[in-house]
């Protein structure tokens, strides 16, 4: 018994060793981004992957810009749009995190009220599944640049050390940098430049602070819900938020 339960024990380790080395071995290079600019990313790719599976053609338009051809208005529409505390922070914002935590906990206990399966003398909530609220830019560079679609506690793991990483190896500046260039503006269209030319006809260094609002209020959602085709209404409802919200931004860098 004891020899087995020894042998057990070593193929445990030597797995634990083996998925350690993987991870070490796949794990990005982030220290590179300091003065490379990605060629692709993640959410690109899967993008792409998509558009082929459904026997479209695959769309991709993207132009890289400096940080000084991006106009200041959209740097502070996307900080006021999904990382208010984006100077203050270390790549987690925990107040957000556990404000997110709170709200999935209350969606939760409704949700098994409505449904008759709710005893306050034995409710244990389920774990939340957070909200985009919670996620930093770096966060959200993290997954986007490395990461799959996939929602599981080892992408977050994962999630969560590349942003440490990112962090640790980069300024400010280049994370905003490189995220205004690479996030999603709608079907096929990545990063600031391309899309202040596919929605305003000029470039990202002149957009106004309404339009960069505008930009900004598409983000969580460019293909569906805050997609300005399918509900306008929304989008503009958003825009005029964070044009508000844009006043207590300041670019700390």
């Amino acid at each position: 018994m004891w020899y087995w339960t020894k042998v057990l024990f070593l193929i445990l380790i030597g797995a634990v060793v083996v998925w350690l080395a993987y991870e070490f071995y796949t794990f990005p290079r982030v220290h590179k981004l300091r003065n490379e600019n990605p060629v692709t990313t993640s959410m690109i790719e899967y993008r792409l992957s998509e558009a082929v599976a459904e026997n479209q053609e695959p769309a991709k338009y993207q132009i890289w810009m400096p940080m000084d051809q991006i106009s200041p208005h959209l740097q502070r529409a996307v900080l006021a749009g999904e990382d208010t505390h984006f100077f203050q922070h270390d790549g987690f914002d925990w107040d957000a995190i556990q404000k997110a935590w709170d709200e999935a906990q209350r969606e939760a206990e409704a949700e098994a009220k409505k449904e008759g399966d709710y005893d306050p003398n034995d409710w244990i909530p389920p774990m939340p599944s957070f909200k985009r609220g919670a996620s930093t830019v770096t966060q959200q560079l993290a997954k986007n640049l490395y990461l799959s679609e996939e929602r599981s506690f080892l992408r977050k793991g994962r999630e969560a050390l590349i942003t440490y990483f990112l962090e640790r190896e980069l300024s400010k500046k280049r994370i905003l940098e490189i995220y205004l260039n690479v996030i999603e503006w709608g079907d096929g269209i990545y990063g600031a430049e391309a899309a202040s030319r596919y929605y305003f006809k000029k470039s990202a260094s002149n957009l106004t602070p309404q339009e960069a609002a505008y930009l900004s209020a598409m983000i969580p959602s460019p293909l569906n819900v805050f997609n300005p085709k399918k509900n306008p209404k929304r989008v503009v409802r958003r825009q005029k938020v964070i044009l508000r919200g844009m006043n207590f931004v300041k670019l700390a860098y």
